[in-house]
């Protein structure tokens, strides 16, 4: 009884909104005019001019010119503003994950900082959060030239209305395409130009951004490997001379790895190897 009840109540208001929906279709618009202030007349309108024939920005601030439809354009150069500009804005912040891995030094950074933690075979010390916070002010500070340079060719000659948006992210991608071409070897992109089937000129100009992009990500993975590896060399020497020593002493039982990091600390400490790495690493880029 009670799910036929339900059933009955749901029918009667899907009726009702049907029936409110249809009201309000057919009613027809009713002009709406304003009162004589000292004639009372409701049925003359206060548009003196019909649409379309404002002229001037001066006609369209007038309000007794009637327009339909009004469109301010930011600047006066026919670019978008106000919230499409705030959805753009927030497209980059969701994209800024993928373009700060894809085209600046934080692949490098972060591969050489976790070789140097691996290297030291101290598992989680220091953590990710560190490392990962560490890599992000390391690729700030590398990017930085770059950076104030689409800002100064891009995006404030875009502000002030002086380019449109094409030039402008034209103009934002190439500081970037300058940052990536000298990182990038060029068997990576003469590689990728044969798999996508171009002719490459060997000019930076000539490269799509298609190809430059995954070029660069091989370039830079090949280097941050072999960073790694030269990182790693002073450590497995001290790790083969504790295992060697072990079995000189017969303690082979006892695991070489915890003698013989507190050693490699020790060494890191001494040698003063954060400003090594960082300060080596970073001059790389330039």
């Amino acid at each position: 009884m009670k799910n036929n009840e339900l059933k009955f109540k749901r029918i009667i208001t899907i009726i009702c909104l049907l029936v409110t929906v249809g009201i309000l279709s057919i009613q027809n618009s009713i002009p709406v005019f304003a009162t004589g202030l000292e004639t009372g007349d409701t049925q003359t309108s206060t548009v003196l001019d019909p649409p379309g024939t404002a002229e001037t920005q001066e006609d369209l601030d007038d309000p007794n010119i009637g327009n339909y439809f009004t469109i301010t354009m930011g600047g006066d150069n026919g670019d978008i503003n106000g919230a499409l500009r705030i959805l753009l804005t927030l497209t980059l912040i969701a994209l800024a994950p993928t373009i700060i891995i894809m085209m600046t030094s934080f692949t490098r950074v972060i591969i050489v900082l976790h070789f140097t933690r691996a290297a030291l075979n101290t598992q989680t010390a220091p953590p990710n959060q560190v490392l990962i916070g560490l890599a992000l002010i390391l690729t700030f500070f590398i990017m930085q030239p770059t950076v104030e340079k689409i800002n100064t060719e891009a995006i404030q000659p875009f502000e002030a209305g002086e380019i449109d948006q094409d030039e402008a992210l034209e103009r934002g991608i190439q500081p970037l395409r300058e940052f990536m071409y000298p990182q990038t070897q060029t068997k990576d992109v003469q590689l990728f130009m044969d798999i996508a089937g171009q002719e490459w000129t060997g000019r930076n100009e000539d490269i799509p951004l298609s190809v430059l992009l995954p070029s660069f990500m091989v370039s830079e993975l090949r280097v941050a490997f072999w960073i790694g590896f030269m990182i790693y060399i002073p450590f497995i020497v001290i790790d083969m001379v504790v295992a060697s020593t072990l079995m000189s002493m017969g303690m082979m039982m006892l695991p070489p790895t915890t003698i013989s990091m507190p050693f490699k600390i020790l060494l890191f400490v001494l040698a003063d190897g954060w400003a090594l790495v960082i300060g080596n690493l970073v001059q790389t880029f330039y």
